[in-house]
């Protein structure tokens, strides 16, 4: 196996690249974890309805019928102008940050006669800030009354989840629970929305304190006044944001009735078709539409994007710290001796020129025999820095090397 070494030229970049590549796949593995947190935890934590919220709706109905108290007469062909105010109580929950209480108080008036209200509605909500079902804490009411239970749904449909299917909705008038049932899509201000339609049957709603003389019950001229009780039926059709769950538009189509207890004199005391104004359904569009980019980003585009980013800074930066620079074949080490130990070659010495020449001229010399000592057979001169072999010494007599000498 052939070891290599960096390049001297190539250390610097050696030594950027690995650090480099270590820090990229640390921050690459960092996204990979963020984008299913920001998914599946810190979507959960966005996707609420605020405890603070502030909000006017107007709905308008023209040609309308309701019965003037004051004046004790019916009148007809009115323009009807329900202002609703929705105002958020953020200390309403006893510190329970999972619970929005939202007061809603609606002023209808004839735009007639603007100073004077035909009838004031009010009433309290606590809902589950992620799912929009009705709780019943923090004194929930009805125009004052305490004692009413709410469940399913109330303003709000199921955050950034909306499906075309049933929701159980609690109507405040009736205070009954009614299905709210898809019923289509529609466009509302250029936006698609779902349509759900709730029928709210005639229901007894409230027993009034005055008396109506028994002759506008249609039971005669000579009638004495009645006691009556108050009776509501209505259409209620909301259209709704699916990527949010806000009401964008609706529309209130109500009846509704005072009549004796034995049900044979009746009078109509409020028939109107309320729709929400262009100018109001454009600012619920504007506020689905912001909310619904928040939404996308947090359950979309922020943990898409984070998995993304993770994967290619993980493919960078393995590339940087994985992959060796260019290297050059490293010295081969040393031969080694039969005990296992590195053979050394003494180093030459160092000569000048003039010496090398005279040393070389000398060696030549010496190295050449003569001709009369090759004839002769004796052995040539020796050179300089040459020793004669030992010489052994004489055996003693009669000795075993003496012997066989």
């Amino acid at each position: 196996m052939t070891r290599t070494t960096p390049d001297p030229a190539v250390l610097p970049e050696v030594y950027v690249r690995r650090p480099v590549g270590m820090a990229l796949i640390g921050l690459g593995a960092f996204f990979l974890t963020l984008g299913p947190l920001v998914r599946f935890y810190v979507a959960d934590k966005v996707v609420v309805a605020p405890l603070n919220r502030y909000a006017v709706t107007r709905l308008e109905a023209r040609n309308a019928t309701y019965f003037d108290t004051s004046t004790l007469k019916t009148r007809s062909g009115a323009t009807l102008l329900a202002t609703n105010t929705l105002r958020g109580d953020v200390r309403a929950n006893n510190g329970n940050e999972n619970v929005a209480v939202w007061d809603s108080t609606t002023n209808i008036v004839d735009t007639a006669n603007p100073d004077k209200p035909i009838q004031i509605q009010g009433y309290r909500m606590a809902f589950d800030r992620r799912t929009s079902e009705l709780v019943n804490c923090c004194g929930v009411n009805v125009d004052g009354d305490n004692n009413v239970r709410m469940s399913g749904y109330g303003l709000l449909f199921p955050l950034g989840n909306v499906d075309k299917v049933d929701y159980p909705f609690f109507d405040m008038t009736t205070r009954q629970l009614a299905p709210m049932r898809y019923d289509g899509e529609d466009t509302v201000q250029g936006m698609t929305a779902y349509r759900f339609v709730q029928q709210i049957p005639n229901t007894r709603t409230s027993s009034l304190d005055v008396k109506i003389p028994g002759r506008m019950l249609g039971l005669g001229k000579d009638s004495p006044p009645q006691k009556v009780d108050r009776y509501t039926q209505a259409t209620n059709t909301v259209w709704v944001d699916p990527r949010t769950g806000i009401p964008v538009r609706h529309r209130q189509n109500i009846y509704s009735t005072v009549q004796t207890p034995d049900g044979r004199g009746r009078m109509v005391v409020a028939q109107a078709d309320l729709a929400t104004i262009e100018r109001d359904q454009q600012s619920l569009v504007d506020l689905a539409d912001a909310n619904a980019l928040k939404i996308t980003a947090v359950r979309g585009y922020l943990p898409f994007g984070a998995l993304a980013a993770g994967l290619i800074l993980l493919a960078v930066g393995g590339r940087l710290a994985l992959t060796a620079a260019p290297g050059r074949p490293a010295a081969p080490p040393p031969p080694r001796r039969a005990d296992g130990r590195f053979k050394t070659v003494p180093a030459a010495p160092k000569a000048t020129a003039g010496a090398t020449a005279a040393t070389t001229a000398t060696a030549a010399t010496v190295a050449k025999p003569s001709a009369a000592d090759a004839a002769s057979g004796a052995a040539p001169p020796r050179g300089p820095g040459e020793q004669d072999p030992p010489r052994h010494p004489p055996a003693p007599p009669g000795s075993y090397a003496a012997r066989h000498r």
